[in-house]
């Protein structure tokens, strides 16, 4: 194709915006697309090609990929599990965008297309334990997803695979676990554990009044990636020969009174947890088996907890004061 442009859906957001940072530092030209207006993104990258548009619409999928050679889609309506346990039709109406984004993907004839999926696909049945020994690729079915955002993601999994078998496009797609980092929500609702901890302890060491609330029973586990591996991740896996989707996540699992003590300590503080039993909270356990990652790529997400939480925490920290500096 005469124009080589990469168009990254959702470039307004927490992954796509740092996408969008290493594209532009290979040497690509990026079209970043979002539906919020460009005051609103995560990161502004001035020598991207930045659009406005509802990706929830044939038309504005039409005017992103035109052109184009290859297409990151990670646009989606998600946040934290308090959003998702709350917003199960706003989620699952995601599911226009990736549909138009495969169709308009095809007419163009676009050369290469992926899709962020997450962990949510995975079967309810297969988290209850805390002690999850991760989970594999294969324990997507029996289908019995997240209720809402997983649905549509593995509806929109099954999408993609269908446009290769049927159409020929050529499509991958990754499940992300729980993706980390600077640059990302930290309020306001959507934002993960990571950072809402990350918000708490913060904000606790500023004002003095060291207790925070915990949703749950901090008891729950999970595994969390660091954004730097998953934009490494994202592109192996797109230029790779894996047609199947693919975990891409972290397999160092904690608890979240693990997660907070990591923070505690990062902030040199000791908190006091009150615990909100009816808080959303999601599966009991859950974490990453990296066994297919790691034998068809020879690599895995390995940057870890800690180190990832001392640059997000110090990043947190840093927009708290820059929005009430005074001591």
């Amino acid at each position: 194709m005469s124009n080589d442009t990469v168009v990254v859906a959702g470039g307004g957001g927490f992954i796509g915006g740092h996408l969008v940072r290493d594209l532009l530092s290979e040497g690509r030209r990026v079209r970043s697309v979002d539906i919020k207006p460009t005051s609103d993104w995560y990161q502004v990258h001035n020598d991207a090609e930045n659009l406005v548009l509802d990706l929830r619409l044939a038309e504005a999928c039409r005017q992103a990929v035109a052109g184009c050679a290859d297409v990151y889609n990670l646009a989606s309506d998600m946040g934290g599990m308090g959003f998702i346990e709350n917003n199960k039709a706003l989620c699952m109406l995601s599911v226009l965008i990736n549909t138009h984004m495969l169709q308009e993907a095809q007419n163009e004839g676009v050369r290469r297309f992926f899709y962020s999926s997450s962990a949510c696909v995975y079967a309810e049945d297969k988290q209850t334990d805390p002690d999850n020994p991760g989970l594999k690729e294969s324990d997507a079915y029996p289908a019995m997803p997240e209720d809402g955002y997983g649905w549509e993601k593995l509806f929109s999994e099954r999408m993609c695979r269908h446009f290769r078998e049927d159409f020929g496009l050529y499509t991958r797609t990754a499940r992300y676990h729980n993706v980390y980092g600077p640059n990302g929500t930290w309020d306001g609702g959507r934002e993960k554990a990571p950072a809402a901890i990350s918000r708490k302890v913060a904000e606790a060491k500023l004002s003095g009044n060291h207790e925070i609330e915990v949703w749950g029973d901090g008891e729950q586990t999970r595994s969390f990636m660091y954004i730097d591996d998953c934009v490494y991740g994202t592109k192996a896996i797109f230029d790779s020969h894996v047609l199947e989707p693919i975990n891409l996540g972290s397999s160092e699992m904690v608890t979240i009174n693990q997660l907070v003590d990591i923070v505690e300590d990062i902030a040199g503080i000791h908190v006091e947890r009150k615990y909100d039993l009816s808080a959303p909270k999601g599966v009991r356990g859950r974490n990453s088996d990296n066994t297919m990652i790691q034998e068809q790529l020879g690599w895995e997400p390995s940057t870890s907890l800690r180190e990832g939480l001392e640059k997000t925490y110090a990043w947190i920290f840093d927009q708290i004061v820059a929005l009430d500096p005074t001591p």
